[in-house]
């Protein structure tokens, strides 16, 4: 009869032995996805030739937005209706013509970025009110867009410098 100690370590063992596992299965997924991103097949926009005093840049409000909600906006192709906790204790509710890139499940929990201090504009009928922050890019002849997802211990309503 095994003593507790020793069947505790077994146990010990076999766990340490499956995270193991784990964490070289997670290494070798990450590898195979890196092998299959082509960068050099990758486009991106020329950067701006105006230059932007600091002063107008820090009038945007950029801030870590949490996604409660998403959903396709009826009657539109594109849009994509997030609401979003900002870390104000209010809802925000931002458009967004990303739908041809992401499904609406795909976003609610993540943790994202936002400009929160655009004026409303009404899209379909709907306030929007800020602008969720994307990267857009061209591969093999095909634009891509990427929403800026953040870490998810970034609480709601962080400021970005």
């Amino acid at each position: 009869m095994k003593s507790q100690g020793a069947a505790k370590n077994e146990a010990n063992n076999a766990a340490q032995s499956e995270k193991t596992t784990e964490t070289k299965t997670v290494e070798k997924v990450i590898e195979e996805v890196k092998e299959t991103i082509d960068f050099s097949k990758v486009e991106v926009e020329p950067l701006f030739e105006d230059m932007v005093d600091f002063d107008t840049f820090s009038k945007s409000d950029f801030r870590a937005v949490k996604v409660k909600e998403c959903e396709a906006v009826p009657k539109s192709k594109k849009l994509l209706k997030f609401v979003l906790d900002d870390g104000s204790g209010e809802d925000r509710v931002i458009l967004s013509g990303i739908h041809d890139y992401y499904e609406p499940e795909e976003l609610v929990g993540k943790t994202l970025i936002a400009i929160v201090n655009l004026p409303p504009r009404k899209m379909m009928g709907i306030d929007s009110c800020g602008m969720i922050i994307s990267a857009t890019h061209i591969v093999e002849g095909r634009e891509g867009l990427n929403v800026l997802i953040v870490d998810d211990k970034i609480p709601a309503g962080a400021k970005l410098y």
